[in-house]
């Protein structure tokens, strides 16, 4: 939705001089899309909220995303909002140290008490007070939180961890770029490939698309196919990418949705 706020005042610029804050949750986003939307409002303060449902709803704060757009803590999403505890963990739930990537659970009194006549789910998210979000992210020194992908849009490729969103940022950086979907297909030798969708805004070949991400990211981390397309990609009614939708036919006749080389 942002990025499409921003599209149309570029498209056809308006007076959003009253315009003081706009803030952006529900997913994942790109430095790219937030430059453009500076360069639409530029007098607005843009913020990042982080959060779940289940934490009704906020976990973490990034205030005023316009002054850090050219560093590395653009890719943040904020540090914890007062009242809530978030630790990045293993498998075992063991706090990891700063910089590794772990699963983010979260302490707070707003987070709920389970999942309404639903104990098995509740069981499966909630370790006492913590609530485990299937997100994936690091914190750095200074409690900064990043997400690098939700755990079930993790692609294991040949052994190696592939974290669909750092894929995603490297396509959207590209001006042909407007949308973008990762995510991994089944592969007999490596059990998974990276596969994107891209709609573009201008013209573009796959090929220049693979050729640019070459320089922003390892090679095995490149798509190994882009299928191009002209129509939004698709959205739930809350605007995040149904990667399902878009994954589901790749996987038809597997036996589960993890494959293995």
């Amino acid at each position: 939705m942002l990025a499409a706020a921003a599209q149309a005042q570029l498209d056809r610029p308006r007076d959003v001089s009253s315009l003081r804050y706009l803030s952006h949750g529900a997913s994942p986003i790109t430095a790219e899309t937030l430059k453009r939307t500076r360069q639409a409002f530029p007098g607005a303060e843009l913020l990042h909220v982080y959060g779940t449902t289940e934490s009704t709803p906020v976990t973490t704060f990034l205030p005023h995303e316009e002054r850090i757009l050219d560093t590395p803590r653009v890719r943040s999403c904020g540090q914890p909002a007062v009242g809530v505890d978030v630790r990045v963990v293993d498998k075992s739930l063991a706090e990891v140290p700063p910089g590794t990537v772990g699963e983010l659970v979260v302490r707070s009194p707003s987070v709920m008490t389970g999942y309404w006549q639903k104990p098995e789910q509740t069981a499966e998210v909630m370790r006492g007070e913590w609530y485990l979000t299937g997100d994936l992210g690091y914190a750095d020194e200074d409690s900064h939180i990043y997400l690098v992908d939700r755990a079930k849009d993790m692609i294991v490729s040949g052994g190696e961890n592939v974290y669909s969103t750092e894929v995603e940022n490297a396509l959207s950086a590209h001006p042909s770029v407007a949308e973008a979907a990762v995510f991994g297909v089944p592969d007999p030798h490596w059990g998974e490939t990276v596969y994107a969708v891209v709609v573009c805004r201008t013209d573009v070949t796959a090929d220049e698309l693979v050729a640019h991400c070459r320089t922003r990211i390892a090679g095995f981390k490149v798509p190994r196919a882009i299928e191009l397309r002209t129509d939004p990609l698709p959205k739930s009614a809350a605007g995040k990418v149904l990667k399902r939708d878009l994954r589901d036919p790749h996987w038809a006749g597997q036996e589960t949705q993890v494959s293995g080389g």
